[in-house]
């Protein structure tokens, strides 16, 4: 049966070679042969601009997806929170096609809203704030402007006051917020959503307008590789 691949929150960094092994393996393993494989955002821990791809780890996840898209399974990717500066030089050395942040796709007949997440945390408004700061074009086009060892160092920065962040704010406003996935759903006109970000995998159940509608989280690769599998059938969480 024809299977769509999903994964999200890789956080791939030198740090964590045994997930980068993982990766690996995946894409040679349960990838191979797939409709098409979705990465929704956050593949990299830490992104700083397409010429990151000099990086042997990097430059290294970029032929494993191009060999996988020669294969015959198309690979879309999608930014996160944490890799929101990758380009389109990363997706042409990958053989993928890069997404905007929201999109609908029909998955093996069921019109599907496809999305890292992160924009469904409203709760959590100094993130909201950090977020719109780097959507507008001309902050990234000045961040990328600068040396790529400057980059580096802001970058640090800016992963360190985020886990001190995350240690100091109330686990809910984490979260989506309903309301923000009922919107979603509803300007959208689609019945299911799938995402990443919150690394709080579940299925959720939604009565949006007295629709049923579902939510699929994805699960994030801190401790092992997953993804999800949709097809015809549904969907069912692996790993």
């Amino acid at each position: 049966m024809p299977q769509t691949l999903f994964i999200s929150d890789l956080h791939l960094s030198a740090k964590r070679p045994e997930l980068v092994a993982a990766f690996h393996d995946f894409v040679r393993g349960p990838a191979r042969g797939a409709t098409a494989l979705y990465v929704l955002g956050d593949l990299f821990d830490l992104w700083l601009g397409d010429d990151q791809l000099r990086d042997p780890l990097a430059a290294g996840v970029a032929n494993a997806f191009a060999e996988l898209a020669r294969s015959g399974t198309p690979v879309y990717l999608q930014r996160g929170n944490r890799d929101f500066l990758l380009g389109e030089r990363f997706a042409k050395a990958s053989g993928a096609t890069l997404l905007a942040d929201e999109v609908v796709h029909d998955l093996h007949g069921t019109p599907t809203l496809i999305m890292h997440g992160d924009q469904l945390c409203t709760d959590d408004v100094g993130y909201q704030r950090f977020r719109a700061f780097w959507q507008d074009p001309m902050h990234r086009r000045r961040f990328l402007a600068l040396p790529f060892f400057v980059r580096r160092g802001i970058g640090a920065t800016l992963s360190a006051g985020s886990r001190r962040a995350i240690d100091n704010k109330p686990e809910i406003i984490m979260d989506v917020n309903t309301d923000a996935v009922a919107s979603a759903l509803r300007e959208r006109g689609v019945t299911r959503l799938i995402h990443g970000h919150t690394h709080r995998p579940a299925w959720h159940a939604h009565d949006v307008d007295g629709r049923a509608c579902e939510r699929q989280v994805l699960a994030d690769w801190y401790r092992k590789a997953s993804y999800l599998e949709v097809s015809e059938t549904g969907m069912a969480a692996r790993g």
